[in-house]
């Protein structure tokens, strides 16, 4: 009896000790690296009321934590450079090695944004050029969750020829073009997941506000409460036995059934990407954030018409979150996919997320990278990610980093009716910004993608020219007035208007009909 109560007591002994234990989110880990100018939040566990305190490099702060245990810090701004030991200290030390202070971007999206550098284009010669110690990034492990979790699991790895073939290609391009051009340490947080819907991504408050977005949760939630885990293996156990007893008797059999999962815990699920994989990293200090999604978006023009308010939500909600004021978010256009272009204009979701995708513009601090010429017509997941990265970079560069550069291709401003002329035509002289030096073709030969409507609204291929080097003229024979304008409007268009730095023109339209 004595025993058992001795044994009873230092078990509670046990557990307590381990409640005690000051403990930090799986973000801060060996080979981390923090952003640079600017406050460091370093957050973590311990006992209620445990006196706790973190040092870094030569900035220190202490803390008592609060009722539930958690405690956060802001260390103060260190410049580039390292390595450094975090060191927190309460009832027990926990050290973090070989830490980096640099530029941290935080990289999310979909299979394009997960798809890895070793199925990149050239990837021998790549992971040959990948010794890059200063460069770390860190994968956010996939956790698909109903409900707000402050914690992810995954590590820090260190760039070079064994690590770099598992890196996010997107992230990593980007990446290593920052650091050849700031020359200072590059955290890379890749947080995504193949095939999810950019409603997994964000709140569920966030999303609750905006009604045409609520109203899709609310298809999520009815299939949410009609599921039932007992009806679920009922059904699987009698579709089992049925599959089993006729390949038994030698007939033809299908895939195996597979019992239904719960709807719940789908990554598909409004915010459940948000609450397991994205609110765990809050407020880790960044400079910005890449985002390359909107394929799962593209299946109805409905749905990529809708991409606007979401990718708008999204982007309020991280920067609500974070509390790092505007910070830049870039987002990559969906590149050329499908068959080629034959119609003056093609209307698909895949056109319209592409649209909402240049209507981010309009937010404080967005960019775009503009990619309908590196795509391919088969194949969802374009192996070209080093041009992917290098225009997100472009235009991190020219805008966060203050670069005296060209960062982005053509973007249509606005444009000018002028009335017919000795031709009998009118014709729309169009604007546009990021220009360069001058407007140009990709191949040399006379522009194309562009198409002209009169008050018909029937579409007609049209005819355009580079006036001045800066602005186009574009008329059309069938289109004696014309009232709108479009260019590249298809999955896989035909247009090739670069600017002098040979980067491609977003696809634009000038009206505002709609487009059901």
């Amino acid at each position: 009896m004595h025993r058992l109560i001795l044994a009873v007591i230092v078990g509670v002994s046990f557990c307590s000790t381990t409640l005690a234990d000051i403990r930090l989110p799986g973000v801060f880990a060996d080979h981390m690296v923090v952003q640079r100018d600017q406050s460091i939040p370093v957050w973590g566990w311990g006992d209620s009321g445990e006196e706790v305190t973190v040092q870094l490099g030569r900035s220190s702060k202490s803390v008592t934590t609060n009722p539930d245990g958690r405690w956060m810090v802001k260390l103060d701004p260190l410049a580039a450079g390292g390595p450094h030991e975090l060191k927190v200290s309460g009832k027990n030390t926990l050290k973090v090695d070989d830490v980096l202070v640099g530029e941290v971007w935080l990289c999310s999206g979909q299979s394009n944004m997960a798809m890895t550098v070793s199925r990149s284009l050239n990837f021998d010669k790549e992971q040959t050029q990948a010794d890059f110690p200063d460069i770390r990034m860190f994968k956010v492990g996939s956790n698909s969750q109903p409900e707000i979790k402050d914690d992810c699991k995954g590590e820090w790895q260190i760039a070079s020829a064994d690590s770099v073939g598992s890196f996010s290609a997107t992230a990593w391009f980007f990446g290593r073009k920052l650091h050849k051009e700031l020359n200072v340490p590059i955290g890379l947080i890749n947080s995504s997941w193949g095939g999810t819907d950019i409603a997994a991504w964000t709140s569920r408050s966030a999303q609750q506000k905006v009604p045409a977005i609520a109203s899709k949760m609310d298809l999520y939630d009815k299939q949410a409460a009609s599921y039932s885990a007992a009806q679920a293996e009922e059904k699987f156990q009698a579709q089992l036995k049925a599959w089993e007893q006729r390949k038994a008797d030698g007939k033809k059999v299908g895939r195996k059934p597979r019992k239904q999962a719960d709807p719940r815990l789908n990554q598909n699920r409004p915010s459940n990407l948000f609450n397991g994989m994205i609110n765990p990293l809050v407020p880790y200090a960044i400079r910005g954030a890449i985002w390359y999604q909107g394929e799962r978006n593209s299946k109805t023009i409905a749905d990529g018409t809708l991409y606007a308010d979401q990718l708008k939500t999204m982007i309020a909600d991280w920067r609500y979150r974070w509390e790092q004021g505007d910070f830049t978010f870039i987002t990559v256009q969906l590149p050329n996919f499908h068959a080629k272009q034959t119609k003056p204009v093609e209307n698909t979701g895949w056109v319209m997320v592409r649209e909402s995708e240049l209507k981010s513009l309009h937010l404080k601090n967005t960019g775009i990278a503009i990619t309908t010429d590196v795509g391919m017509p088969n194949d969802i997941h374009p192996k070209n990610k080093q041009a992917v990265g290098q225009r997100l970079a472009l235009w991190a560069l020219g805008t966060t980093y203050k670069k005296d550069i060209v960062y982005s291709g053509p973007i249509y401003t606005f444009h000018q009716y002028r009335g017919p002329s000795d031709t009998k035509l009118g014709r729309m002289q169009v604007y546009f910004r990021h220009i360069g030096d001058e407007l140009k073709t990709s191949d040399g030969k006379p522009l194309r993608g562009f198409a002209l409507a009169g008050e018909d609204g029937i579409w007609h291929d049209a005819k355009a020219a580079i006036a001045s080097g800066t602005t186009l003229n574009v008329t059309s024979k069938k289109v004696p007035d014309p009232v709108a304008l479009r260019y590249n409007w298809a999955d896989n268009p035909i247009g090739n208007l670069v600017n002098s730095a040979g980067l491609p023109a977003a696809p634009f339209r000038t009206d505002t009909w709609e487009i059901k």
